[in-house]
């Protein structure tokens, strides 16, 4: 099974940025997507963002898309979410998590992922 490791949250004025990274160890040949999730306080956990395939193609939540970015290394085995512009509401513990299998944009949202990290808190203050 593949391990994942999140790093690089904290706390951030609102309008600034944060980069999150995912460290993927073990078997990472054989995953598919990689993705991001989080989970606000006191909410269910909500799906960020996708990365997927060998073109490394993306898919976004509406409530990010055009300020998050993500990304990974040729290899697969890091993958990072630029935030920017990050907004109070953006307060959550941050998930990275890998899927072995196929999965099509709006479906990966919400597909079993395999793998998942322990997550990392990102604290936007207004």
């Amino acid at each position: 099974q593949v391990r994942l490791v999140e790093s690089g949250g904290g706390l951030v004025q609102a309008g600034g940025s944060l980069r999150l990274s995912c460290a993927a160890s073990g078997p990472t040949a054989g995953h598919y997507a990689m993705a991001w999730f989080r989970q606000p306080p006191g909410k269910e956990r909500e799906f960020v963002a996708v990365i997927k395939g060998s073109t490394g193609s993306t898919y976004y939540a509406d409530s990010v898309k055009g300020r998050f970015t993500i990304s990974r290394d040729n290899a697969g085995d890091t993958m990072i979410l630029q935030m920017n512009s990050l907004k109070p509401e953006d307060t959550a513990v941050y998930y990275c998590a890998s899927r072995i299998t196929y999965c099509a944009n709006r479906g990966c949202a919400s597909a079993r992922y395999d793998s998942w990290g322990q997550g990392t808190q990102v604290t936007v203050s207004s």
